[in-house]
């Protein structure tokens, strides 16, 4: 089994930018589709970004669309969310989540269709 863990996280101002990485530790993410989601105070969690496990797809919520960028580095067994243009609504803790599909040429946008998942790292925007 594979088990997702972020880093990355911090505090920045508005208009900041921060990369957050999801390494695979006791396994890979080559046969996973792997997706951010992020949970605010008082709020649902959300989904944010998911790749494909061939990296051929990669799948974004409209609100951070053109600001967020997910990539995968196989070498390296990570997957980056590069977010840039940072707003205060950014503000949340993340999670990295990994799911088994059997295209590897789709990621989910569903909490419910990822099975495992990292511990979440706080992502801080000040305005």
């Amino acid at each position: 089994q594979v088990q997702p863990v972020e880093s990355g996280g911090g505090l920045v101002q508005a208009g900041g930018s921060l990369r957050l990485s999801c390494a695979a530790s006791g396994g890979t993410f080559s046969s996973y589709a792997v997706g951010w989601f992020r949970q605010a105070p008082g709020k649902d969690r959300e989904f944010v970004s998911a790749i494909s496990s061939s990296g051929s797809k990669t799948y974004y919520a409209d609100s951070v669309k053109g600001r967020f960028t997910i990539s995968g580095d196989s070498a390296k067994n990570t997957v980056y969310l590069q977010m840039n243009g940072l707003k205060p609504e950014d503000t949340a803790v993340y999670y990295c989540a990994a799911t088994f599909y059997y295209s590897d040429d789709y990621a989910g946008d569903s909490i419910s269709e990822y099975d495992y998942w990292g511990q979440g790292t706080q992502v801080t925007v000040s305005s």
